[in-house]
């Protein structure tokens, strides 16, 4: 972790502050910058899209967020869906500067004319900030997905560009705002198995000679096990629509009529399947939940990924961090393209329990209010905040990559390393932060800070 901490080309000078206080955690020194570098570090108003599957009016994390940020601006409408949250410099939603006396009006122009603000590693390798940020609210669940590896993205990007417009690849980091619940990766065998038994539906779908297949794989190596398991899996993507749809329609009938004689439907999934028909009638994606690991994400816990991972959100409110491409590959709970044959081909088939799909954040060793969640991909990283009451100055400190602050919860007032003014921060207020950069805090008294940092961790 000391790519957080270091310090070259600074001046180290004690506080200076009130005798009685501390601002620097664990013995920091503030750092103060040499003249010739000027300070990099402003607000940022960030655009929000208003998908059809976001959580709509102030029933929306993105919504609070926004009204937070700006209360005498912003007016939230409570019958539009609030989906996203964008902060980074995406063509399709390049954040906007908030300081009247920097000319260029968008981060993403701005950085094209100060490219030392990314870092030196970040400007060599990337040459702009290599993330989107961002805050979701899923209201309805989004399309069952997978996302390609570099390799697969150039050779999708020259077949169709139309629908795979970079040759990029897009993981991806889910931190959960509020319960958050998605499908990811495949489950362990034997539950798929069972759901043979307990959705018979399901079983007539892919058929007796498949399901077989993997019934007789278990207990054997990886690769049986990955075979069998692509083989039912595309037996039933590929399905006929008629076919699916029929077996569907007796599946939902059947669920809802135990429903209504109060029967348990645990066991077969049956309260999200009859959600999820609900929101897409007649969708092979209803089937697959047999297929995904069910995720509940509590706040603050998160799930990375990677390439030809499967999956799909359902509901909650999380901040999310990806590699800049808009490359998807669906297959259902979409009116969007789909592409079944590329998502069957592409996923990765090793079963594994949800347990597995949590990826956790270490504790910085310096500064124990920051947790890292630093995923095995060089795009980026992003650090959990949280600043107890308790605490009445607190400095987020300089690293060497471009950063994006998001405010979640509380209040404080800023001073940058070097700046002619303060910054105020509140929920929803959004920063930049300039490599090298750091930023003092005076919290407002009785409230914790909760906020969230992107960077690249190079």
């Amino acid at each position: 972790m000391g790519k957080l901490r270091q310090a070259a080309g600074k001046l180290l000078l004690p506080w200076k502050g009130p005798p009685d206080s501390d601002p620097y955690p664990l013995g920091l020194c503030r750092i103060v910058k040499e003249p010739w570098m000027s300070s990099h570090m402003f607000l940022l108003s960030c655009p929000v899209q208003h998908y059809a599957w976001g959580k709509v009016g102030f029933s929306s994390e993105v919504a609070q967020l926004l009204a937070s940020s700006d209360p005498m601006m912003v007016q939230i409408e409570e019958d539009k869906p609030y989906a996203e949250m964008w902060m980074g410099t995406h063509p399709r939603g390049d954040a906007v500067i908030l300081d009247t006396d920097i000319s260029e009006k968008t981060l993403g122009k701005w950085i094209a004319n100060n490219l030392p603000c990314l870092g030196q590693s970040v400007k060599k390798t990337y040459g702009d900030l290599p993330f989107l940020f961002k805050v979701l609210s899923v209201n309805t669940a989004l399309s069952i997905q997978a996302h390609p590896s570099k390799e697969l993205a150039a050779k999708l990007h020259a077949q169709a560009p139309e629908h795979y417009p970079d040759n990029n690849h897009k993981p991806e980091m889910a931190i959960a705002l509020t319960p958050f619940q998605a499908l990811c990766g495949f489950r362990p065998v034997q539950e798929i198995v069972d759901f043979f038994q307990k959705v018979p539906e399901l079983r007539l779908l892919i058929g007796s000679k498949a399901a077989e297949q993997l019934e007789q794989s278990m207990g054997q190596d990886l690769q049986t096990i990955s075979s069998a398991l692509r083989v039912c899996f595309t037996k039933m993507m590929k399905s006929e629509k008629g076919d699916f749809e029929e077996q569907l329609n007796i599946l939902v009938k059947r669920v809802s009529q135990e429903v209504a004689e109060g029967k348990d439907v645990t066991a077969c999934n049956g309260e999200l399947l009859l959600r999820l028909h609900g929101q897409y009638p007649g969708d092979i994606g209803c089937f697959v939940i047999y297929f995904l690991n069910l995720v509940m994400l509590q706040p603050g816990e998160a799930i990375f990924l990677e390439a030809n991972e499967p999956h799909a959100y359902l509901n909650g409110d999380c901040v999310e961090c990806m590699a800049c491409s808009d490359n998807t590959v669906r297959a259902g709970l979409t009116p969007k393209f789909i592409d079944v044959t590329t998502l069957c081909d592409m996923l990765n088939y090793t079963p594994a329990p949800r347990s597995s799909k949590l990826f956790s954040p270490v504790v910085d060793e310096v500064d124990p209010y920051v947790s890292i969640y630093n995923p095995p991909i060089p795009e980026f990283a992003v650090l959990q905040i949280k600043v107890p009451s308790t605490t009445r100055f607190y400095v987020v400190t300089n690293i060497e990559s471009a950063s994006i602050l998001l405010v979640v919860k509380g209040k404080a007032k800023g001073n940058p390393s070097v700046s002619k003014s303060e910054l105020s921060l509140q929920r929803g207020t959004v920063v930049f932060i300039a490599a090298d950069e750091f930023l003092s805090l005076e919290l407002s008294p009785g409230q914790d800070l909760l906020m969230f940092r992107a960077c690249c961790l190079l």
